[in-house]
């Protein structure tokens, strides 16, 4: 059996973005109307930094407004509420992302709950998730949203395919179930305490990875032929005293055995803020009534 195909994350969502950059210019040519993203950032954790950065300069360069809001490690929930209140009530604002995790000492939960969820573009408050478990119109969480289109890209109709989501988690493994089932896919959701995990993979047409352990999926757990998508972002020990990243498949076993897979890094990672991108534009068409731009 050959290798399996390598899905390009990285050209799919540079598509994408392109994709967006030209319904951004639609917009404002026929509707005076520019998307706009607000992102706050509590605190100076370097990783957060380093994606708050990333994720402003995408939004410029579709053509987007970026809002940017940074708030001393020291600001208290209080503060960081009337801040997000704020921007709720800002028009110009069609998207709100609060990076996470937020310092110690503050809430995740509340503080994701006080964005409007008509501008929740990571898709996190109840209402969105809620809205997409009834079938109806929602902001999904944007690595399940990139993850299923990379998925139809691939195979076209995901009907009938029997899929294994392995991870419960409410920003991923339960939106991507979601996703898959209004797809007409049968879904599992497989997890830590699930028997024989090792089975229930192998019975996979789709397997999609979202445990946060390196390299744990092996290829003697991947049906020959099915399609891999690997969420983990790991960093492990390499050669001379150096880090790797790896995701949590075991990418150069299991790329012998499936038919197509995503690498770590490359893969999924790169649709995750063209979907945040997407997300925001979708808001911006919704609040002002016009149809969904995709």
């Amino acid at each position: 059996m050959s290798e399996a195909d390598i899905i390009d994350g990285k050209a799919f969502a540079a598509g994408l973005r392109t994709r967006i950059a030209d319904k951004v210019k639609e917009l404002k040519d026929q509707n005076g109307l520019t998307p706009g993203l607000a992102v706050v950032l509590v605190g100076e954790d370097p990783a957060s930094k380093v994606y708050v950065g990333s994720k402003i300069k995408s939004t410029i360069e579709v053509g987007m407004n970026s809002f940017e809001h940074k708030l001393p490690e020291t600001a208290t929930e209080a503060e960081i509420l009337s801040l997000v209140d704020t921007l709720n009530k800002d028009r110009s604002v069609h998207g709100i992302l609060v990076q996470l995790p937020p310092p110690k000492g503050l809430t995740e939960q509340t503080i994701t709950q006080a964005v409007a969820p008509e501008k929740d573009v990571d898709g996190l408050h109840v209402v969105n998730a809620g809205r997409l478990a009834s079938g109806l119109e929602a902001m999904i969480p944007c690595t399940p949203l990139g993850c299923l289109l990379m998925l139809k890209d691939r195979l076209g109709s995901l009907e009938g395919k029997e899929a294994v989501v392995i991870g419960r988690s409410n920003l991923f493994g339960k939106p991507m179930a979601q996703l898959l089932l209004q797809a007409n896919a049968t879904p599992t959701i497989a997890h830590s305490r699930t028997k024989n995990l090792a089975e229930v993979c192998k019975r996979a047409d789709i397997l999609i990875a979202a445990v946060g352990r390196a390299q744990m999926v092996k290829a003697d757990w991947v049906k020959p032929g099915a399609t891999v998508i690997d969420v983990g972002i790991n960093r492990i020990d390499a050669e001379g005293g150096k880090t790797k990243l790896v995701g949590d498949v075991d990418f150069d076993a299991v790329k012998e055995v499936a038919g197509a897979i995503t690498p770590v890094p490359g893969g999924v990672g790169p649709m995750t803020i063209a979907c945040l991108l997407q997300n925001t534009l979708t808001a911006a068409c919704r609040q002002n009534g016009l149809p969904d731009p995709f």
